[in-house]
């Protein structure tokens, strides 16, 4: 069976997905099937791993909404053993068209049922809001991983996102775990970060991983030439920080 983790923040800009295709690139490394489930309308982790998202005839909208099974919308990509199931323009009007529809809250989850004997991992790229999307998108995962900001108002809104974590946890999906933060953006030289990073603690008391991304430029390029950390500068402190957080992430199978 498949290990479904939701990378999830609903604020913008934290380094979600650029987490999402990263640790999906470098589990793909370590010998893992893995899928990367981008379930953001902006479409930024199809189009980060060199997919044209424009010229798609589907995506994973129309799977969500019974117009196609996921094997016909999945691409390949560059990474030996990583597939995308890539996000469309027609996904930015989900929310609204599957209000009125029975099990709304299950549409992705129902859609992945037939991906958990063919994947050893499934990555959800979360959007940055807690709509039905992000809904759909938590009570699809097993687990949810949460990238923050090392910046003092990325903390605001983690009381938001945990209330709708144990939500969905309550009403939707009781089995549903947190398998931890990770500091994203983090500057050492900045006096901020490690205060964010101890306050972080206060939400996560055991479920920080010690891997922390560095804020670096390469991180911030290699989406523009659609390539992971991975292929695009494999020996910067950033790649070097999203082979640990893989490392780590391999490390939780055992517990």
């Amino acid at each position: 069976m498949s290990r479904i983790i939701s990378i999830v923040n609903q604020k913008g800009g934290v380094g979600k997905t650029t987490t999402a295709v990263n640790l999906a690139a470098y589990l793909a490394e370590y010998g893992k099937n893995v899928l990367l489930v981008d379930m953001d309308p902006q479409a930024n982790a199809t189009s980060g791993l060199g997919i044209d998202h424009q010229n798609l005839e589907a995506g994973i909208y129309e799977v969500i909404a019974g117009q196609r099974s996921l094997r016909h919308i999945v691409v390949p990509t560059k990474h030996m053993g990583l597939k995308v199931a890539p996000a469309t323009l027609s996904l930015a009007g989900a929310s609204v068209e599957l209000v009125n529809l029975p099990d709304r809250e299950f549409k992705l989850h129902q859609a992945l049922l037939e991906a958990r004997g063919a994947y050893d991992y499934i990555l959800i790229d979360c959007p940055p809001s807690l709509g039905l999307i992000t809904i759909n998108s938590l009570t699809a995962g097993d687990e949810i991983l949460i990238p923050v900001q090392a910046e003092y108002y990325a903390l605001e809104g983690l009381g938001q996102l945990m209330n709708t974590i144990n939500l969905v946890k309550e009403n939707l999906r009781p089995d549903i775990a947190v398998l931890g933060a990770v500091l994203t953006m983090y500057d050492r030289r900045n006096t901020l970060s490690n205060d964010v990073m101890e306050e972080l603690y206060k939400y996560f008391p055991n479920r920080i991983f010690r891997s922390v991304i560095p804020r670096i430029v390469h991180l911030a390029e290699a989406p523009s030439y659609g390539q992971s950390i991975l292929h695009y500068r494999p020996f910067s402190k950033g790649a070097r920080a999203y082979d640990r957080l893989a490392r780590e992430v391999l490390a939780t199978e055992k517990v």
